[in-house]
């Protein structure tokens, strides 16, 4: 609904796959974009969709039916049955009569708030949640049985039913807790599942928009906007698979990236000399921890100006970065959106003679304060400045930089917060800050995305604090400034996995926290979760304890190196997920959910996750915990990774937990590849491929596809690559068929080592013939 309502439905007009319904005070736009994806749109704002997450998405003609009825009209498609009626209330259901999502009839009735001395309450710093006005606001029926995901970064639990929150891009250095209601992404994607059957809304609205998940009213649930267009899409499953797939078919798949980015990264506020560089990189190399990455925050750059370098501390910047790179270390370097206001500094005397930076309602150049002092901020949504931001990224990748750390730019601002007003030029629309807020890292991703693409030919490696939905396409996130507390090893898994199922499939958290003062034991605890996630990088602040793997003692040292080294050991595995991921959005850190929603045991799960399709990860958050309840979802049996123990899934269980476990299960009858571990990504030549089985007692068949490219360029998308297909049969013997699907690159490897978990004497076959099997479980086959 809106302000003014909709009045009686009149009439409706039928133009390919678009229906335009006329109200007595609105025309809606009703878009068939497939059998199973509805967009409705009201042009409150502008007359045209304004969609800065919808990027050359085509739609073609859908097979639907549409007719009218009492006080509306039907629209019927091959999954979804669609009833509109009079004041635009709309129904949704499922071919089969199950009703998905309900437009609340009654009225708005929040709970009601009680204040005595309302000035004495804010005077003292409190909050009264109280709601914001909202020009647009779409209420919906809540069922009991009602469980919902997404929203992106949100602190809380992993079912956010009965919170509330707003999409509004916030830097807020005070450690995040459950109570915070905007962190620095907006998301307005929501997933929700009723009886077993899911279901998305994605309100692409980049305004302040806000999500009530039946937080004022156990009645309803709500989503509205402070101004803009109304335009969202209903996104039927009935899988949350399903529901994923096809949001990021809308706004985008994560690109497939280059495999050292999956590597180990470390990080600090700052590294800021280097001499300090060189000791940390020496220091991974002499313990044999494997470490890719290493990365320079604020204080590499001359006071602060983006693009430039402290010739004091860093003398030869280009001397040193291939003297990393002979040790296999690739530097990213932090850039914040703000310009330092400095006549003589060629990135602002460029900005201001071009006409690249936003202005306050007056036409003149706006300025804040960020950490190079008075600053302006470039106005990423035109064109042409991103166009100059991007082939900026050149004065980087000239020195041999290999990614770029976009922070800050949400945008963030020491003097208050940008005005409402301060204007940007979206070519040749004025925008007003209000409008382009939740959208400008989006904008500054995408230029610099663009601009490394350009200038390396290799696989952009971008990394952003803040965003908006569709994001993925351009950039890596991490959770933003967190604390080296338990609270927030905890708050992090469920963040993550809301991330993932959101589209924003690389995503992780600084590994030990960013503030405050790690422990040896929560900096254990964080590297082993951390080890299953996409992004894995070490970062903490000025001021706060070393923390890197061996800042504690030797045995804190080993037990992250073992973890580490597990991580390396895993990549063709976890590259095998990123591949899956750009084709299907499908995330590799995910709640159990995604691949057990029929177990609904797996809808509150809020501090296990799944590591791809095959590894269960159940991470230690409590400090001192000696053991840990897991659950094990149903439907396959579960092997200790440490123990080889098998287990019926659909129960839960006790695991004993000393410092160095962290509970990992694989899924029975699953193969997971693995690689000889190296110290960086490139290191050795790969020339055999580790498949290891992993059986039960139960019979099973299962196909592992494993995916192998240049690891770097954007060759595959022409389809220079291999894909292998590797089917077991476990039955009275096991059978194995291992062949190549497609055999476009020209891979190292020469040969291929299976290694079988609980085989139990069982006879082995591969591709037609019995093998011999040593007393270790190990065959190895030529290549295929």
């Amino acid at each position: 609904m809106i302000k003014n309502g909709y009045g009686k439905l009149l009439d409706f007009q039928v133009n390919g796959n678009d229906i335009v319904i006329n109200y007595e005070h609105n025309k809606v736009f009703v878009s068939i974009i497939r059998s199973t994806i509805i967009n409705f749109f009201v042009p409150l704002f502008r007359k045209e969709r304004n969609s800065k997450a919808v990027e050359n998405f085509e739609t073609t003609h859908r097979k639907f039916e549409i007719k009218a009825i009492e006080n509306g009209l039907e629209i019927i498609t091959e999954k979804l049955v669609v009833k509109i009626f009079d004041y635009f209330k709309t129904d949704i259901y499922d071919k089969t009569g199950n009703l998905l999502c309900q437009d609340y009839r009654g009225e708005k009735a929040p709970f009601e708030r009680r204040f005595s001395d309302y000035d004495l309450l804010a005077a003292e710093g409190h909050k009264t949640n109280a709601n914001s006005d909202e020009k647009i606001y779409v209420v919906k029926k809540l069922e009991e049985d009602t469980y919902f995901y997404g929203l992106g970064e949100r602190s809380g639990h992993l079912n956010k039913k009965g919170y509330h929150y707003v999409n509004w891009n916030t830097d807020n250095p005070a450690p995040h807790g459950e109570t915070f209601d905007r962190l620095y992404k907006s998301i307005p994607f929501l997933i929700g599942i009723k009886k077993n059957i899911s279901f998305g809304i994605f309100f692409d609205n980049h305004f302040e928009t806000t999500f009530d998940m039946g937080r004022d009213n156990k009645d309803y649930y709500y989503f509205s906007a402070a101004d803009g267009n109304l335009d969202y899409y209903f996104i039927y499953g009935p899988s949350v698979k399903e529901v994923v797939e096809n949001y990021t078919k809308l706004t985008g798949t994560t690109p497939l990236p280059q495999l050292w980015t999956l590597g180990f990264q470390q990080c600090r506020w700052s590294y800021g000399s280097e001499a300090r560089v060189m000791e940390i990189a020496n220091s991974f190399r002499k313990r044999e921890i494997p470490c890719d990455t290493i990365y320079l925050d604020i204080d590499y750059m001359d006071g602060y100006r983006v693009f430039t370098w402290n010739k004091e501390k860093f003398k030869n910047p280009h001397a040193m970065i291939e003297k990393l790179k002979s040790m296999g270390f690739k530097i990213v370097t932090i850039i914040d959106p703000g310009v330092k206001v400095d006549k003589g500094y060629k990135i602002y005397d460029e900005g201001l003679e071009n006409d690249y930076f936003a202005k306050d309602n007056q036409g003149i150049v706006y300025r804040n304060e960020v950490w190079p002092g008075d600053s302006v901020y470039p106005d990423f949504l035109n064109s042409k400045t991103r166009s100059w931001w991007a082939k900026n990224q050149k004065i980087m990748t000239d020195y041999g930089v290999s990614g770029i750390w976009n922070d800050m730019n949400e945008p963030a601002s020491f003097k208050g917060p940008l005005p409402d007003d301060v204007m940007f030029d979206n070519d040749g629309i004025p925008v007003m800050h209000k409008e382009a807020h939740n959208i400008y890292a989006h904008f500054m991703a995408k230029a610099t995305y663009e601009g490394l693409k350009k200038e390396t030919g290799k696989r952009p490696f971008i990394v952003t604090r803040a965003a908006y939905a569709g994001t993925q396409k351009y950039s890596t996130v991490w959770t933003g400034d967190n604390q080296s507390t338990w609270e927030h090893l905890r708050m992090s898994i469920p963040m993550l996995m809301n991330l993932g199922l959101s589209g924003i499939g690389f995503c992780g958290t600084d590994v030990g926290g960013f503030g405050h003062d790690c422990t040896s034991e929560l900096l254990i605890r964080w590297v082993q979760m951390g080890t299953f996630t996409p992004l894995f990088r070490n970062h903490s602040a000025m001021g706060t304890r070393d923390q890197e793997p061996w800042a504690f003692d030797e045995k804190t040292e080993e037990i992250n190196r073992q973890y580490i080294k597990l991580r390396y050991k895993l990549l063709p595995y976890i590259y095998d997920m990123m591949w899956q991921c750009n084709k299907t959005g499908a995330p590799l850190i995910r709640p159990l959910l995604f691949n057990y929603q029929a177990d609904a045991e797996t809808y509150e799960l809020n501090y296990e996750f799944l590591c791809g399709d095959n590894i269960l990860v159940a991470p230690v958050v409590e400090q001192g915990a000696k053991v840990r309840t897991l659950y094990l979802p149903k439907g396959d049996s579960w092997v200790d990774y440490w123990t080889g123990e098998i287990h019926e899934g659909g129960q839960y269980i006790i695991k004993n937990v000393p410092l160095d476990i962290c509970p990992i299960y694989i899924k029975g009858g699953s193969v997971l590849p693995t690689y000889e571990v190296q110290n960086y990504v490139g290191e050795k030549e790969i020339t055999k491929l580790t498949l290891q089985v992993y059986l039960t007692d139960e019979n099973t068949s299962s196909t592992y596809n494993h995916y192998v490219d240049d690891g770097e360029s954007f060759k595959y998308m022409v389809g220079e690559y291999s894909n292998y297909k590797i089917k077991v049969t476990n039955g009275e013997k096991v059978e194995i068929k291992l062949k190549v699907i497609d055999n476009n690159y020209k891979d190292s490897y020469k040969n291929f080592q299976f290694v079988f978990h609980n085989l139990k004497e069982k006879e082995v076959i591969i591709n037609g013939e019995t093998k011999a099997v040593d007393d270790k479980g190990k065959i190895v086959i030529i290549k295929p």
